[in-house]
């Protein structure tokens, strides 16, 4: 198997504050920290909260009343979480994690298991000078092996996948388990921190964004209850993939179902992974390694 250079965490549900923060011009970032504060993130945040009321009726999800803002260990660290559903839509939920050393977002999108829509999901990891970025379509069913699930989802967004392979470097390899839940549009990418940068990336989530919004809009409902079978266990394989990478040994597995995924893929060869020492404040340091 191939080494892992993809660094990304996230999971839980996080909330968006709609007060305090409506301008990033008014947000002054903490020391050292490079204009990607949680304040910059909620741009991102707002923009595919706002686009998607745009295109149907979004409802809190009942994990809102659950967990929606969490302090960590290090009595420093907040946890801003916030969940979602419509009708198209399982549930919608973000987390992100501010604190010295970095910045944390991540932002899902699930669809209801009577629809094989791939799920949207954005995983970003910064710190004052370095970026790790995932963000993709995942593919529900292999696109290896099922080439009309490429076909029907993925043909036309190709262009907009190389558009932003040329803006964004490639992160490097990635583990052959991970290649099997990732889009031939992927963006997985690491960057150092500038305006330009991250004004591409935010382009690339409005973009990508709004692709899996017109997929949604077009996209039918499967009536064959076999197939609803199979969309399910498919969405149970991703989950599978991105929980147990670390959640049940961390936080619980209480608190992984009702966050729904919590993924973590870490660890350069034998180097811990640039977000270790976040997840060690996090959760303390023996449920960290």
């Amino acid at each position: 198997m191939e080494t892992c250079s993809l660094s990304f965490f996230s999971s839980l549900k996080p909330p968006l504050s709609t007060g305090g923060c409506s301008s990033t011009n008014n947000f002054k970032p903490k020391r050292g920290l490079v204009e990607v504060s949680a304040c910059s993130y909620q741009k991102f945040l707002h923009f595919a909260l706002d686009e998607t009321k745009s295109r149907t009726h979004l409802l809190h999800s009942p994990l809102q009343e659950n967990f929606n803002s969490m302090m960590a260990l290090d009595g420093k660290t907040k946890l801003e979480m916030v969940s979602f559903q419509a009708p198209k839509i399982r549930l919608l939920r973000s987390l992100s994690i501010e604190e010295s050393e970095g910045i944390i977002l991540d932002f899902a999108v699930f669809p209801e298991q009577e629809f094989d829509l791939p799920i949207f999901c954005a995983n970003f990891f910064s710190t004052p000078t370095t970026n790790i970025i995932v963000l993709d379509l995942n593919p529900l069913y292999d696109v290896i092996d099922q080439r009309d699930y490429k076909e029907k989802y993925y043909r036309s967004l190709m262009p907009l996948g190389l558009k932003y392979a040329k803006l964004l470097p490639w992160g490097g390899k990635l583990t052959s388990e991970s290649l099997r839940f990732f889009s031939p549009i992927v963006i997985w990418t690491k960057f150092t921190s500038s305006k330009y940068n991250h004004g591409v990336l935010y382009s690339a989530f409005m973009d990508y964004y709004k692709a899996w919004l017109d997929l949604m809009e077009q996209v039918t409902a499967e009536r064959h209850a076999l197939q609803i079978s199979c969309n399910r266990e498919a969405q149970h394989r991703y989950l599978t993939w991105r929980a147990e990478k670390i959640l049940h040994e961390s936080i619980g597995r209480d608190l992984c179902k009702l966050t729904v995924a919590h993924d973590m893929v870490g660890v350069v060869g034998k180097t811990r992974d640039p977000g270790y020492r976040i997840l060690k404040k996090l959760i303390g340091e023996s449920l960290s390694k």
